[in-house]
């Protein structure tokens, strides 16, 4: 969410925003230790709660696609949770139709490829969901392409949450869990073992065992790897800490993206400006990377094509 469509947004509904929320800079956040976790999760849904109606959703989303856009992205997945906007858009199936039709609006606006994936909260029940696995399965033909895990690693163990990724993939679902972010390795080995994810939602924590790299190299996990959300939030103390490099050189394949650009500040194409900063990636391995990001994705084949041939292009080109 833009920062100004917050504000806005809060006060068309009259809702009264904490202070972190209102200035200029994104809020200082370290969600490393339980009570910053809280202190980031206050934040999040607070304004998450600026969302109340239809016409919400399509304006984030829409939103969402022009800044991407204006990165130079061509292709967008939006990972969302419906049932914490059910109690205000009319109940769950409701509620995730509001959010499909505005995907699919900005898509054909914009001209931005856009799909979804239906995400489960490790601090909900199990069976919360598999009831959302099932309702990913049911709408995969309205551009539902995969099913992940959010919220708190330290909270709820991958296993007891195989049975809803087991409805997801069997309904043709890509499997994308969180995973690696605010717990070592185990937590990437347990969305590996437990869940079969294809996929892992951070996964840079397991820059710190070497076997564990080689299983991602060698299986093609894609990371969503998120620097300035790593950095915003703790994880890693200043952006040249963030582990690419060792996951760029063991072969691990990569989505750099933004996380939430709300509270951490920062979009698309900045995540890929660190690593160029930070940890020298030349324009070659940053086509790489752009690469890597593609072929991660759930797009169309014919798609990946394109923008294949569009991130050659920009590396050959005479503003590379």
């Amino acid at each position: 969410m833009r920062p100004t469509t917050l504000l806005e947004l809060a006060d068309k509904h009259g809702v009264h925003l904490p202070e972190a929320l209102t200035g200029a800079e994104p809020p200082k956040l370290r969600a490393t230790d339980e009570r910053g976790w809280f202190r980031f999760q206050r934040l999040y849904d607070m304004a998450r709660s600026c969302l109340r109606d239809a016409e919400d959703i399509q304006r984030l989303v829409r939103e969402a696609a022009e800044e991407d856009i204006r990165d130079g992205s061509g292709w967008l997945e939006i990972q969302v949770d419906p049932t914490s906007y059910a109690p205000r858009l009319g109940g769950l199936i409701p509620a995730l139709e509001i959010i499909l039709d505005a995907v699919d609006t900005a898509s054909r606006e914009t001209g931005l490829g856009m799909r979804v994936l239906i995400a489960a909260n490790r601090m909900k029940h199990p069976l919360d969901a598999r009831t959302l696995a099932r309702l990913a399965v049911r709408y995969a033909d309205r551009g539902i392409v995969g099913f992940g895990l959010s919220n708190d690693e330290r909270r709820g163990m991958a296993r007891d949450f195989d049975r809803a990724f087991a409805i997801a993939r069997e309904g043709g679902l890509l499997a994308a869990p969180h995973g690696g972010e605010l717990t070592g390795p185990a937590s990437v080995r347990d969305c590996l073992d437990d869940l079969r994810a294809s996929r892992i939602g951070h996964g840079v924590r397991a820059a710190e065992d070497p076997r564990l790299l080689r299983k991602l190299a060698e299986k093609g996990i894609t990371c969503e790897v998120c620097p300035a959300s790593n950095v915003a939030l703790g994880v890693y103390e200043k952006p040249e800490d963030v582990p690419l490099r060792t996951l760029y050189e063991a072969g691990v394949p990569m989505a750099l993206g933004a996380d939430d650009p709300l509270l951490f500040g920062s979009r698309l194409a900045a995540q890929y400006d660190l690593a160029r900063r930070h940890h020298g990636f030349t324009d070659a391995e940053l086509a790489d990377l752009a690469r890597q990001s593609v072929r991660g994705s759930a797009a169309p084949e014919g798609t990946k094509a394109k923008l294949l041939a569009g991130v050659d292009d920009w590396l050959t080109g005479p503003a590379a």
